[in-house]
């Protein structure tokens, strides 16, 4: 499910010019999960803008809960961004108006469905513990 919220004002955002990695952490395990995100390859998928954490999480197999679709109409794809959170897109005010629902918010919250990166730094993002779908279909 994923498409467009027509009451989100887009926000320009810089693209990648070259590869740049992003470090999945799992919160529970303490598992890790590092893909190289090459700008030939951007992720312009179905959930989140083009190119944000979520796309990229959906392109690297890393499952992160997104209730909405990816279109910033909830807050279940809360994530902390650790290391380069200034190669990431600004948090718009839609995004933090989200957050605001979103729970243990601290400095590096952000939605993966909002945050893209620019490629000016490798990112390292927290999966939080809490952020499981534990109801699959077909599992």
């Amino acid at each position: 499910m994923g498409g467009v919220n027509p009451y989100i004002r887009k926000v320009p955002l810089n693209r990648p010019d070259k590869p740049f990695t992003v470090t999945f952490v799992d919160e529970e395990t303490g598992s890790s999960k590092t893909y190289v995100m090459d700008p030939a390859a951007f992720p312009y998928g179905h959930i989140g803008l083009d190119g944000s954490l979520l796309a990229i999480a959906e392109e690297a197999g890393v499952e992160i809960n997104h209730s909405c679709g990816g279109v910033c109409a909830c807050s279940t794809c809360h994530v902390y961004v650790r290391d380069g959170a200034k190669a990431c897109s600004p948090a718009s005010e839609d995004e933090e108006d989200e957050l605001d629902q979103a729970p243990a918010v601290t400095p590096e919250s952000r939605l993966s469905c909002q945050c893209v990166p620019d490629g000016s730094a490798d990112v390292v993002v927290v999966v939080p513990k809490w952020n499981r779908n534990l109801v699959k279909e077909g599992h």
